[in-house]
């Protein structure tokens, strides 16, 4: 039988609790990728690159155990958020100036190859409407806060502000990167006030003030 991994258990970048805000160190990991901009609760874009993305993904896993014997559980949706205005995170949340970036974490094992025939497969029927818009990817984030939000997309401001304005400073740090999310709970599934979702926010070591 094969063996089944499971990322979200066996690497210390997805293990995170509520209340408490941590540093880690994220390896470079592959992900699939989909951009877009504005509100994603009213964005066609928004839903047609969820669309997009979990067919690509499924079709690798599959292709995975099949070809490779090296099955895994398909990792839950990932998000990258990003404005000219950071506070329309924190204070104002308008999220018509949000840009995005979706994503899936895949194995470090998926190559360009894989990738291409995950996608042809994966437009044979039913083809997703911005299919031809999904890529493969590394991301490096290196050092990061983290913490576990539970409760409503709209309820992260508060954390996000003790993170962004006490958290970080207070260790020594600065914001270096754009901010993430990993949805452990399916939000199209799952009651807003049971939402899990890891916040996180790559930082880099703030500069000494120079003696004056």
């Amino acid at each position: 039988m094969t063996n089944k991994s499971d990322f979200k258990k066996s690497l210390d970048a997805y293990q995170a609790k509520q209340g408490r805000f941590r540093i880690v160190e994220v390896p470079d990991l592959q992900y699939l990728m989909i951009d877009g901009h504005g509100d994603p609760n009213t964005s066609a874009a928004f839903s047609e690159a969820v669309e997009a993305l979990y067919p690509v993904a499924y079709k690798l896993k599959f292709a995975s155990k099949r070809d490779l014997d090296r099955d895994y559980v398909v990792m839950p949706l990932e998000g990258l958020w990003w404005a000219r205005d950071m506070d329309s995170f924190t204070v104002s949340r308008d999220k018509s100036r949000w840009d995005w970036t979706m994503m899936i974490m895949v194995p470090d094992w998926t190559d360009e190859k894989m990738f291409a025939t995950a996608v042809e497969r994966a437009g044979v029927k039913n083809r997703p409407a911005r299919l031809g818009d999904v890529r493969l990817e590394t991301l490096s984030e290196g050092r990061c806060a983290q913490t576990l939000h539970v409760g409503s997309f709209d309820d992260e401001a508060d954390v996000l502000a003790r993170m962004h304005q006490e958290f970080i400073p207070d260790h020594g740090f600065h914001m270096a990167g754009k901010h993430h999310e990993i949805y452990l709970s399916d939000f199209r599934k799952t009651a807003p006030d049971r939402q899990r979702t890891i916040l996180r926010q790559p930082v880099s070591a703030a500069r000494p003030v120079a003696a004056g």
